[in-house]
């Protein structure tokens, strides 16, 4: 060990770091019993991790007490310890686990606990429940060895700018022979959490589930156990209270609101396991990380082996809970998990009874199921477009805006068709606002045929593949051709226009495409338009004008000239049929209707300037000047 290692050193926290503590030891949190949640689920995945690690070398256990959690206050010195017989760190973990936040989006998590009201649901989610206790403490001391080590060290911080590590002193290190400590130097107005029967209340509140013993060791008297240290999902539905659920929900996934789906089985057969699910009625932090990792917990008969064993496919990855195997190994390795089939079933079986469940919700309890599509109904539908075993199921799930309303499923929109309707319809883009302004809804407007109107990004890419629904071909508005004369009209505002003359259509298409040149790979006559003048649309054979303009934006592919669709009845086509080919003003509305169409679409013309400058022309040629 060099000298470096014993000496006492001070370092500096990560930048972000520093920023989450300033909102901790300034918090204006209320309800900041979340502290002592954090803690003791930190201590409980520590023993969790000891016993794990056991399986492999049984001597880290020893021959010592059982794994527990204990929690003393001290009203002599002010202080309150929570202490485990788990895993244990050394000095670096100490320095990388309590020093730095090593993980993707600490940032935009930090500004976003700034503006949060409901800040303390995000510390949890986010797993950086430690720096919550400077909350309630203006000191903290760690003191920890790691099992199987010889070595004692604490980590001191105020919450200021840094932190100090130093090897231990001999007391400190003959009261901790394996796990951590952490003691709490409290705060004056937090001096409540020395009471007992606080201490008492958060417990049965947030952690009587924790699978390890919570001893109480007050100053006075014997210790003893304040949680049942149950394994909940072991226990019968019929033990169980609406309560008892909430309570296991909240403190598996560390959550503050309610859940909105509970799931609950055991399940007989070839294999045995006990499952644990919940949909939150929230959308939490983490959602959209790139990895989308799952936060569902995989256990062996009783023990916790991983949170990250992918039991459901991404797209069910706000599931959180417990699923609890008596047939795997205990000591199955990372690979094994990839690849036991076993493990390969239980996935499949329990995807499929989340998916049913799912279903029997929207159809027993709308109020609850109406929280988790709008909470999670984007991550759904990536389903649609990964999973094709259940794609029916997930396309009868979804909930749609549509042009009648809100919330639309897939069937009733089929109940809604119009004579001769046998497609459904849809349109892809940025905002829901855009797409109701949008002039491709038009002709469909005028026969009232409701239009499905998706605006969350995943739309653009499971609207790529070839998509039916109870045998009903779903067809983009934005892209191929679109023949909708045999569904008669319910509004007759635009039948009078029939009768208007139209531009000669070869004529005017060929003068409109010698003025675009390359900008369009196409000029056509529309039969999406009623009353605007152009619209772009996507070829039918590519992908869609929104899916490009997504890619583009990620850098992974080219946008391809569009399709200008024209209305041959429109005052300004008939305009350009009117005069000579070639001219200026030909060109200036040639160009118009091309860059109208880009505006309508949310992008801007290719060149502003030139834009501005011929409509300010055709504005004064308007009022001969």
């Amino acid at each position: 060990m060099t000298t470096s290692d014993t000496a006492t050193h001070t370092q500096p926290f990560q930048a972000e770091v520093s920023e989450l503590l300033h909102l901790m030891v300034h918090s204006v949190y209320s309800e900041t019993d979340i502290f002592l949640r954090e803690l003791v689920s930190n201590a409980s995945d520590a023993c969790d991790k000891l016993r794990y690690e056991a399986i492999a070398n049984p001597a880290l256990l020893g021959e010592g007490d059982a794994l527990k959690i204990r929690i003393i206050p001290s009203k002599a010195t002010g202080t309150l310890t929570i202490a485990d017989n788990g895993i244990g760190m050394e000095r670096q973990e100490l320095i990388d686990h309590l020093g730095t936040i090593a993980r993707s989006g600490t940032k935009a998590f930090v500004s976003k606990l700034k503006e949060a009201k409901d800040g303390l649901g995000l510390i949890g989610q986010f797993g950086v429940g430690f720096y919550s206790a400077f909350m309630v403490a203006d000191k903290i001391v760690v003191i920890s060895r790691r099992a199987g080590e010889s070595d004692v060290w604490t980590w001191t911080s105020s919450g200021g700018s840094g932190f100090e590590i130093a090897r231990a002193s001999d007391d400190e290190a003959a009261r901790v022979q394996r796990g951590t400590e952490i003691v709490l130097h409290l705060k004056d107005d937090a001096k409540k959490y020395l009471e007992t029967y606080e201490i008492e209340r958060i417990v049965h509140a947030y952690s009587d589930n924790i699978l390890f013993p919570i001893e109480l060791v007050p100053e006075e008297g014997e210790a003893r156990q304040i949680n049942s240290a149950s394994a909940l999902w072991q226990r019968s539905k019929s033990e169980l209270s609406t309560e008892d659920y909430k309570k296991a929900y909240q403190q598996i996934a560390s959550a503050f609101d309610d859940p909105a789906m509970t799931l609950h089985y055991r399940a007989e057969g070839r294999y045995s396991y006990a499952v644990l699910l919940f949909a939150p009625s929230t959308k939490p932090f983490d959602l959209f990380e790139p990895n989308r990792k799952g936060r569902v917990k995989l256990y062996v008969r009783r023990v916790f082996i991983t949170d990250d064993a992918d039991l459901l496919p991404g797209y069910l990855r706000f599931i959180r809970g417990v699923v609890d195997s008596e047939d795997l190994p205990l000591n199955i390795s990372r690979e094994m998990l990839q690849n036991n089939p076993q493990l390969a079933q239980i996935r499949k079986a329990v995807a499929t009874r989340v998916v049913n469940e799912l279903e029997s919700l929207a159809e027993k309890d709308v109020e609850n199921f109406a929280k988790i599509w709008d909470a999670f109904g984007a991550v759904l539908k990536e389903g649609i477009y990964e999973d094709f075993e259940r794609r029916e199921k997930l396309l009868a799930l979804s909930r749609f805006t549509t042009t009648s309303g809100e919330k639309r499923a897939l069937k009733d929109v089929i109940a809604d068709f119009k004579p001769n309707q046998t497609e459904i319809y849809y349109l892809v883009g940025e905002s829901i606002e855009r797409l109701k302004s949008s002039p491709r809804l038009e002709a469909a407007a005028a026969r009232g045929i409701e239009v499905l109107l998706l605006s969350d990004p995943v739309d653009a890419f499971w609207t790529s593949m070839p998509t039916e629904f109870e045998g009903k071909p779903l067809k983009s508005l934005s892209q191929g051709d679109l023949n909708l004369d045999l569904i008669p009209r319910v509004d007759d505002k635009d039948e009078a226009k029939k009768d208007e003359p139209a531009a000669d259509e070869a004529a005017t298409i060929a003068v409109i495409k010698a003025a675009l040149g390359e900008r369009v790979s196409d000029v056509k006559a529309s039969t999406r338009l009623t009353s605007s003048a152009s619209c772009l649309v996507a070829d039918s054979q590519g992908p869609s004008r929104e899916l490009e303009r997504i890619l583009a934006q990620q850098n992974r592919g080219m946008r391809t000239k569009p399709i200008l669709e024209i209305n041959l009845r429109h005052p300004m086509v008939t305009a350009i049929s009117r005069s000579q080919a070639g001219s200026k003003t030909v060109d200036d509305l040639s160009l118009l209707l091309l860059e109208q169409a880009q505006i309508l679409d949310g992008e801007l013309p290719e060149d502003p300037a030139a834009f501005a400058a011929r409509l300010n022309r055709l504005v004064l040629q308007g009022l001969g000047g």
